[in-house]
């Protein structure tokens, strides 16, 4: 009885065949995970370099913003408190002239305490621009109702703060930055929305501090990506950055501003 047997040469080729087979799809698997790494790899990278370059211009902004701050102090150092401290040093002067009569001396010395005092009073709003005592004696409720007053001291906004939070008082330094974005946000709403009324709350949502923020201004489109470019934006962006917060905003022209974030 014979067995039937597969010849040697054809089991060879089968043989052949087989690991032929087996290493074409090892080379295609490996070719296509080398390209699928590789295309992961150059993702990873082009995620990095925008990361990199919206901490540039995180940086940029930030550092122009420094720089805006230093030419306002100083333009108002130069047109207030130095023409005033001139006028004053002129005054002085002639007060040594001889021959003055007695209300010739008394005009002079009350205009020389009436410019002192002046200056003092600017020099007090330049400090105060920088740092509010308010917010830096009793923190940052205390800072925002008074940002709240000034604004309303102008009678063109009436503005509704309310608050739920108890604020770190050791935590001065980031609720600067929170200041700084209320701040940047009401001159907004007051300089080019032209808003009547301001809404602010601050809310503990899933345990964060959350901040809530709208007006009754003009608005804009804010799904337009320029209108958000300006550089009270990019500040207002930057300080959420080094709160590690996230912010949201929503605008639609003649329907006001609204905006979220955390902190």
């Amino acid at each position: 009885m014979r067995t039937n047997s597969i010849p040697e040469k054809e089991l060879v080729a089968i043989i052949l065949y087989i690991s032929l087979f087996f290493i074409v799809v090892a080379v295609v698997l490996i070719i296509f995970f080398y390209f699928s790494r590789k295309k992961i790899i150059q993702k990873e990278i082009e995620n990095k370099n925008l990361e990199i370059q919206h901490q540039k211009d995180q940086l940029h902004a930030i550092i122009v913003t420094q720089e805006e701050e230093r030419k306002r102090i100083a333009q108002d150092l130069h047109d207030d408190i130095s023409s005033k401290l001139n006028i004053v040093s002129l005054n002085s002067h002639l007060l040594t002239s001889p021959n003055l009569t007695e209300q010739e001396i008394s005009e002079i010395t009350e205009n020389i305490i009436s410019l002192t005092a002046k200056a003092l009073e600017n020099s007090r709003k330049i400090a105060h621009n920088l740092l509010p005592p308010v917010f830096e004696k009793f923190g940052l409720n205390a800072g925002i109702e008074e940002l709240c007053e000034e604004f309303e001291s102008g009678k063109s906004v009436q503005t509704h703060y309310e608050n739920e939070l108890d604020f770190d008082e050791n935590d001065i330094d980031r609720h600067l930055h929170v200041f700084r974005i209320l701040q940047e946000l009401m001159n907004n709403s007051v300089r080019h929305g032209k808003a009547a009324e301001i809404w602010i709350s601050f809310k503990l949502v899933d345990q964060i501090p959350t901040c809530y923020y709208e007006d009754n201004g003009v608005g804009f489109d804010s799904k337009n990506a320029e209108n958000q470019k300006g550089l009270g934006w990019k500040n207002i962006d930057s300080r959420i950055s080094f709160l590690n917060g996230t912010i949201k905003l929503k605008s639609e022209i003649g329907k006001g501003l609204a905006v979220v974030f955390t902190f």
